[in-house]
Order: structure tokens, then sequence, then C-alpha cells
């Protein structure tokens, strides 16, 4: 089972822009040197807490920072840029990189950014699917491309302006081919987009405020895509996400992980149960359907979302989790705010250097 890392990120309000930016990169460099496999970030553009913009642009910052670690757009919101842009954009970043990038996708959840963009009344999951379909085009075909999908708003033609003795007319391919991974977030019980992503190789990464039960749901769906496509699924291309801290002491570790009301963790639980039942999506907490929403508590939800304890602790959780959810390839620890960056640091270098160890050998 692999390691990696994803942020959203988000912080409470206070600190500084530069802070968190600062501290936001410093994790991934922290990672990298503790051997995780991968990093996403995540971006809004109207958020104060989650306050990275574009995580492209963020990520960029980090090239020149890490060795080994592989980059990825945790998400790129579809709807909010040409998809011109995006396979122009994200095949140079795989040039930089050295071919350490994965183009992370969704349509973009927060209706403030699509209010500012002009967009509030778009369909923007339909727009969603139209750009990644003209941004796969884009990588697979030849200019003048002639990119004119059946109900698809975005036309890509360098036809009446190429000019093959200029250069000119030719949208740049990644490194990587015949193209980067490419990872879709999990968000809903039973997403019926996980069918799709199997039918189109992309990878399924299932979002760490879901509920184990939840997230089980993801898997027969990816199957249901891969067999579609006359393929097999493979366990390794799942990513699972999950809210850890990790400490030397149980105590440290239940006071920090839940119950302080300065723990980034209660902050982040809290920020999303309010979100969440403002938007009427409780259901994502519920254990079943016709659950009561006074018994969706901010303690409620931290006893089921958040994995902490010491390493042996950890360790016997995460192997829990995999047998209530089936085999997956990559835990995918979820970062926030450094409250304490001591115990923030400390609880990264506990998962790399003694939790998956032990998970792995546990599963040997």
């Amino acid at each position: 089972m692999r390691l990696g890392y994803f942020s959203m990120p988000l912080h409470p309000l206070g600190r500084t822009w530069a802070e968190t930016l600062r501290e936001d990169r410093e994790a991934v460099i922290l990672a990298d040197s503790l051997g995780f496999h991968d990093a996403f970030i995540g971006e809004h553009l109207t958020d104060r807490h989650e306050n990275i913009t574009n995580s492209l642009l963020f990520l960029a910052t980090l090239i020149s920072g890490t060795r080994q670690i592989r980059l990825g757009t945790g998400t790129t919101n579809l709807s909010q840029q040409h998809p011109v842009l995006v396979a122009a954009n994200s095949a140079m970043f795989d040039h930089l990189s050295g071919g350490r990038f994965i183009l992370g996708i969704s349509p973009g959840a927060l209706t403030s950014d699509a209010e500012a963009l002009g967009i509030l009344a778009e369909d923007r999951n339909k727009m969603f699917a139209e750009a990644i379909d003209v941004i796969t085009a884009i990588w697979e075909g030849e200019p003048p491309y002639a990119i004119d999908l059946p109900d698809n708003r975005f036309k890509v033609t360098t036809a009446s302006t190429m000019d093959t003795d200029f250069g000119v007319g030719y949208l740049p391919k990644p490194l990587q081919q015949p193209r980067p991974e490419i990872v879709g977030t999990v968000v809903a019980p039973f997403s019926k987009g996980v069918i799709a992503m199997g039918r189109r190789d992309f990878h399924p990464l299932s979002a760490n405020f879901l509920l184990p039960q939840w997230v089980a749901t993801h898997w027969p769906n990816y199957v249901e895509g891969k067999q579609a496509a006359g393929e097999t699924a493979d366990p390794a291309d799942w990513r699972v996400a999950r809210t850890v801290f990790v400490a030397d002491d149980d105590a440290v570790a239940a006071a920090y992980g839940r119950d302080n009301e300065d723990s980034p963790y209660r902050f982040y639980y809290a920020q999303m149960l309010k979100k969440m039942r403002k938007l009427g999506r409780l259901e994502l907490f519920k254990t079943r359907r016709d659950q009561p929403d006074d018994e969706i508590t901010l303690d409620y939800v931290l006893d089921k979302l958040v994995i902490t304890g010491t390493p042996e602790s950890v360790t016997e959780q995460i192997l829990a989790l995999r047998d209530d959810i089936g085999d997956f390839g990559e835990l995918v620890y979820a970062g926030l705010d450094w409250v304490d960056p001591r115990l923030a640091q400390r609880s990264m270098e506990l998962m790399a250097q003694k939790v998956m160890p032990d998970v792995n050998a546990a599963l040997t």
C-alpha cells in the first residue's frame, strides 16, 4: 500500500496568506523527504479558508524543492478554465517536473466560484465532461486538431492559422505518454462517475470525509466501468483518503486529533459539517439514509472519520478499514492546518516511518 498526501487545504482566519502558503509548501516538501508517493493540492477562488486559487501554479513552486514525489492537482476545476489552457499548461508542467505530474480533475463544487465566473446557472458537470473529452483529444491528436465533438461547446482547431514552417498552430503534448495519470476525486456514495472513470482508465480517489461504508460503494462501480471497457480493475489504482493523526502518546493523540478546542481536526470537521448542513448533504455523514439530522454532531463525525492514536493503534485502524472496504492501492493522508507544527510534522513522520511499514508487513 502506497502513502499519498492530500490537502484542500483549510486554514483558520487570522493567519496571513503568505504564512499558510509557506506552511502548505513545507508539508509537501516534508512528504517528499519521507517518501510519500504523491501529493494532491486543492483549489478554490473564493474561499478564505481554502485559499489556494490555482493548484497547478502552487505545485509549480515545488518542482525544484522536491525530488521524487509526484505532484497532482487535487483538483483542476474543469468548469473554470478553457480545456485548451488546461491541456497546454498541464503538458508544460509535466515537462518541467520531469514527468511527475498527475492531473486531478473535478467540475468545481464551490458555488461562489461559479458565481464570480458568471457560470452559476451553467451545468458544470456537463462542462466538466466536455472539457475532459477535449483535453484528452488534444493530447491524442495532431494539428490542426479539428475537435468538434457532438454536443460539446468547446471546438478546437488551428486550421486557418497553422503554419508548419514557423511552427505555429501546435499545442504541446505532455512528457508522459500516452498521457499523465488522470485521477478523479469521488465525493458521493454509489457515485456513477466512478463507472465512467473505469471505462476511460481514470483512477478514483475516495474523499476523506466519506464514511467507510460509502467509500466501499466506489470499488464495485469502478470494476463495472473497467469490465465495460473489456479490462480488469486493479486495486492498486484506487486511492482512499483518510484524516489521520499519529502521535507517540495516546493522550496527545486524543487531544490534538479530537478533543482540544484548538484541534485542527476539530476545526476541519466543524467547517465541513457547517458546509454540508448548508448544502443539504448531511447524508454523507449518516450511516443510514433515515438517520435524523440531529444525530450528526461534531463529536459523532470525529468518531467516524478521524483515525488517531499511537502508531500501533493507527496501524490496526487502517487494517480494519481495509477489511471493511476491500483492497486499495494507496492511503492518502489528509493534510490540515499546522496548529502545532511539531505535532503535525511528527504525525507525518510516524505515518511514513512506522505505520505504513507495519501495515505493509501485515499485508504480506
